[in-house]
């Protein structure tokens, strides 16, 4: 039973990190409409940005989570003003194609800014180990289980209450109706690039501070990815519950079978899932008359 509620507990902690990236593609997509696969890059290239200043700076954890914050929605507005406004009106393959385009940029830019070798991102404290019921749990885990938390806390105050939050959800209804509203879908597209990415880079920086700081960060887009998939494109807080379904899936397959099914435990379970629920377990289901 112990080495059962050990698994639970670690596969929250990656599983929250899955959860940051998934709720970042949902909000890139309630806004625009479509999948940005430089989710991952984005997050990366926060986490390479964040671990400069954060060094120089001998910053400790509560402000190297502030750093990677404003440097993820600083990295995600440039981003969005000089690459996907242009691109504001074509067809959504051509968008979807300069996402993957934007990907390849941004390793190349990460490998020749900060070489291959992977690095310790150091951060005081942070690898103090807690007694949490018997069970020890270091700071880091801990702090991105609280961040999930905040997250999801926020974005529902946000869509819910906020004016922006309201015209951002107008947008992903109808973009159209919305801009004779008068509310700017480009506006309201950087806000959520902003977001989004500095949710990817909050899972970054994270991820390199538990694990190590290398150029594979940018496969946390994809291991994510199941978990957007699972919770609904269109549902923010769905995406970031269900990191952690997937997050806690992936370290029990892991544990008890063979553990090359460990990374193919996610698709698997969205292939079930989607069977029976195609938009996803908290999406929402959409009928178009024609």
């Amino acid at each position: 039973m112990g080495y059962f509620v050990e698994l639970v507990v670690s596969g929250l902690a990656i599983g929250a990190i899955y959860g940051l990236v998934a709720m970042s593609f949902a909000v890139i997509y309630k806004a625009t409409g479509i999948v940005n696969f430089s989710q991952g890059e984005l997050g990366m290239l926060t986490a390479y940005t964040s671990w400069s200043i954060a060094t120089t700076l001998g910053a400790g954890g509560i402000a190297t989570v502030l750093i990677a914050v404003v440097a993820g929605a600083v990295i995600g507005m440039l981003c969005e003003r000089l690459i996907m406004r242009p691109m504001l009106g074509e067809p959504v393959l051509s968008v979807v194609l300069v996402t993957i385009g934007l990907a390849v940029v941004l390793r190349s830019i990460v490998t020749i800014g900060w070489g291959a070798a992977p690095h310790k991102f150091e951060v005081a404290g942070v690898d103090a180990v807690l007694d949490i019921g018997g069970m020890g749990m270091r700071v880091s885990q801990l702090g991105v289980i609280a961040m999930l938390a905040a997250a999801l806390a926020g974005f529902w105050w946000f869509l819910k209450y906020s004016r922006f939050g309201v015209a951002m959800r107008a947008v992903a209804a109808d973009e159209n109706v919305a801009r004779l509203m008068g509310i700017s879908t480009a506006r309201v597209q950087s806000v959520a690039w902003a977001c989004a990415s500095a949710l990817a880079g909050l899972a970054g920086v994270f991820f390199a501070v538990i694990y190590g700081l290398s150029p594979t960060i940018y496969e946390l887009g994809l291991k994510a990815f199941p978990a957007t998939v699972l919770g609904g494109f269109d549902s923010v807080l769905g995406s970031g519950v269900s990191g952690l379904v997937i997050g806690v899936l992936e370290n029990l397959v892991g544990g008890y079978l063979p553990s090359t099914l460990k990374e193919v435990a996610g698709f698997f379970l969205i292939l079930v899932v989607l069977m029976v629920r195609p938009f996803g377990l908290f999406g929402e289901k959409r009928i178009e008359r024609v």
